[in-house]
């Protein structure tokens, strides 16, 4: 287990859901959040029901002004945890050009854009932590998913250079990917979903790998083993499973 007192974490993307979720955990455990999203007035909410001290910086992850303003007022932060997403879900057959777009500015470039203003320093320093979030979605092409799927797929990508160029530094690198949770986003869909979690769930899983020096973690474990073996499957044999 980590030491967390007097530890300062941003969290991206912490207005509700996983990442509330997880400012509270970590806040519970002893460390200073500091939560970020476009909304001040759910992270001024958020802040109040932390168990511990915490603040919040607005953030707009798809603007690079808002970005480097964001870095400026943050400060110095021992780790980052990047949660910040959007969601539709719709097939190539109704593609959505503005929402396609949006996903993958936010999801991918706006990780893409922070990580920019929070590495270098943490290079420089040979010190920090960085938690990214990806998703069981990403492993591979699935049906109904243009835009999420790729831009988890391209964040998933990025943490594995991240660590494989960092792995041997004193700074971090972790990717979480979590399945279904129970969020806003996903009350978008109108399908099953299998081994559902609540935000307060994958938070706790998510805090159990920020404890270890575990590159990366797909959960629930039973539901990312459908995912990680698919990535052996040959084409004809995936996608007449998956589409």
């Amino acid at each position: 287990m980590k030491s967390w007192k007097g530890k300062r974490y941003w969290l991206v993307g912490a207005s509700d859901g996983l990442g509330a979720a997880l400012a509270k955990r970590l806040s519970l455990a002893g460390a200073h959040v500091i939560v970020s999203a476009r909304s001040e007035q759910k992270l001024q909410n958020l802040v109040d029901t932390l168990p511990n001290e915490g603040s919040f910086q607005t953030i707009d992850v798809s603007s690079d002004k808002s970005v480097t303003e964001a870095a400026e007022a943050v400060g110095r932060v021992d780790g980052v945890v990047f949660l910040a997403g959007v969601y539709w879900p719709f097939g190539a057959e109704a593609w959505n050009a503005e929402q396609a777009t949006a996903m993958a500015d936010i999801n991918f470039t706006g990780l893409v854009r922070v990580m920019g203003a929070i590495v270098p320093p943490m290079v420089t320093r040979d010190e920090g932590h960085i938690v990214i979030t990806g998703s069981l979605s990403g492993f591979r092409g699935l049906p109904g998913s243009i835009g999420y799927t790729a831009s988890k797929a391209g964040t998933m990508s990025l943490a594995e250079c991240m660590y494989a160029d960092l792995r041997d530094t004193g700074v971090q690198v972790q990717l979480a990917n979590p399945g279904f949770i129970k969020t806003q986003l996903t009350d978008k869909n109108d399908f099953k979903m299998p081994f559902i979690m609540t935000a307060e769930q994958a938070a706790e899983e998510m805090f159990k790998q920020m404890n270890t020096d575990k590159f990366k973690v797909s959960f629930p474990r039973l539901f990312s083993l459908v995912f990680r073996a698919s990535q052996f499957l040959p084409d004809w044999l995936y996608f007449r499973i998956f589409s």
